[in-house]
């Protein structure tokens, strides 16, 4: 049901370049980080044409996702006796969809540490905009499912397809319920042996800065004993931000670093565990984007 890693990355490159951007993968460390993110010299154009031609872009972005979900929607609803094909389907749908929305938006793209992103695993990712999940449909492994919120459900396009595709949905309605919802989505990713993407902010951040993390991926990563791949996305909050119409040009980066082994992890540290790596995505971070005080979890 799979592909080789090096059909995978194929496929990621030939849809993640564009006349206006490409995705290089980069191979070697450029000398400074700040020049890798590209964000120093980015200006955004507040000309009226600019701001017509990203709404355009948003619009166009939107019915491809509606054209894309209608076509996998009824294909899921014929596959239904079959959960691991409805599964396969979901993940060939985010790898498309996301592939063409970042080429739709156009935007220059970078990536790199991709070889960290083949193996079954827990894939973080810092959260601040549409593009981050676009983002991560795309990249991250087949046998990948998401994780949200049950009321994800009604989200527009997406919501519907995401339950029938066969990703996760928990209850976060009282803290009794969510630990239920937890230990459902641990003992389902050990038994179909899955990855499992999440955002660990629990929400976008307004500003593209880091927010707390959230302990849930914490107790998973007890509980599933996946090791967890931090996946670092720089840029996506000037590219299209939160509550805005219109998506611009902005350098994006997407940076996956080496796995951490969760299974030598006691339950005792949960703390200790999520302040760890909320410090390693602020050490990877530009300056723009590392937040202002330090509240690593809540």
């Amino acid at each position: 049901m799979g592909h080789n890693h090096s059909e995978n990355s194929s496929l990621k490159h030939r849809h993640g370049s564009s006349a206006n951007g490409s995705a290089e993968h980069e191979t070697k460390p450029v000398s400074s980080e700040e020049e890798f993110f590209g964000l120093n010299s980015y200006v955004p154009d507040k000309s009226f044409l600019a701001s017509v031609i990203g709404v355009l872009k948003v619009v166009l972005c939107l019915s491809v996702m509606a054209i894309n979900t209608s076509f996998w929607f009824c294909l899921l609803l014929l596959l239904l006796p079959w959960p691991n094909a409805r599964l396969y389907q979901g993940n060939i749908y985010g790898r498309v969809t996301g592939a063409m929305l970042i080429w739709i938006c156009g935007n220059s793209l970078k990536i790199r540490g991709e070889e960290h992103a083949n193996t079954k695993a827990i894939y973080l990712s810092n959260h601040a905009s549409m593009m981050d999940v676009a983002l991560m449909l795309w990249l991250t492994p087949l046998r990948t499912v998401g994780i949200a919120k049950k009321e994800v459900i009604w989200f527009p396009f997406f919501g519907i397809l995401f339950a029938v595709a066969g990703h996760l949905r928990i209850d976060r309605s009282n803290p009794e319920v969510a630990h239920s919802s937890m230990a459902k989505v641990a003992k389902e990713i050990v038994e179909k042996d899955l990855s499992l993407g999440m955002f660990p902010e629990g929400t976008r951040s307004s500003n593209g800065r880091l927010l707390p993390f959230k302990k849930g991926f914490i107790h998973l990563a007890l509980q599933t004993k996946r090791p967890i791949v931090p996946v670092v996305i720089t840029g996506t909050h000037l590219g299209w931000p939160k509550n805005s119409f219109r998506v611009r040009p902005a350098p994006l980066t997407v940076t996956f670093l080496p796995p951490i082994k969760t299974d030598h992890w006691t339950a005792d540290k949960v703390n200790h565990y999520a302040e760890m790596l909320h410090n390693l995505y602020v050490k990877h971070l530009p300056e723009c984007q590392k937040p202002l005080h330090k509240s690593p979890a809540k």
